[in-house]
């Protein structure tokens, strides 16, 4: 044997690495995840929240185009905007306050959540309790768009809370 070779050494591994702390990678990487969980459950909280103004607005916009394309009378165009605008105030306010409203009571409802003024208590906002109870009555359809234009604002309006 060489003389040389016995003055060698074995090979020494170095010590195997821990799994603990990870990299900065790792820790980057988890952050980055914690970070799109979050955001998606944001999202998602803020969907469910104002699922209902999204039902409120498509049953609505489905109401204007009934009315548009002249497959709804005018008096039951008006009656569904009214049950429309009665079930969304029952489900955001507490049903107490709102379900027995009728008149010019269930109108002054309208216009303080609302909050612009008498805009319920107008022209436009008062056929929502004349129109039922003469359904033979023309209505002007400026006043039937204003209208639906007005319901579609107290939706847009209404905070996005719970009861």
């Amino acid at each position: 044997m060489n003389p040389a070779l016995s003055q060698l050494r074995d090979i020494h591994l170095p010590a195997r690495i821990s799994w603990w702390p990870p990299a900065l990678g790792w820790w980057l990487l988890a952050a980055a995840i914690l970070l799109i969980a979050l955001a998606l459950y944001g999202l998602h909280r803020h969907r469910r929240r104002n699922h209902w103004r999204r039902f409120a607005l498509s049953e609505l916009s489905r109401l204007r185009e009934l009315h548009e394309t002249q497959q709804s009378a005018p008096c039951a165009l008006v009656s569904e905007l009214s049950i429309l605008l009665r079930r969304v105030a029952v489900s955001r306010f507490p049903r107490a306050e709102v379900a027995a409203l009728n008149g010019d009571a269930w109108l002054a409802f309208l216009d303080h959540s609302l909050g612009e003024g008498a805009a319920f208590q107008s022209h436009a906002g008062r056929l929502l309790t004349t129109v039922p109870y003469r359904p033979d009555a023309a209505i002007d359809p400026g006043s039937l768009r204003a209208l639906l234009a007005l319901g579609e604002r107290w939706l847009k309006k209404l905070p996005r809370g719970k009861k």
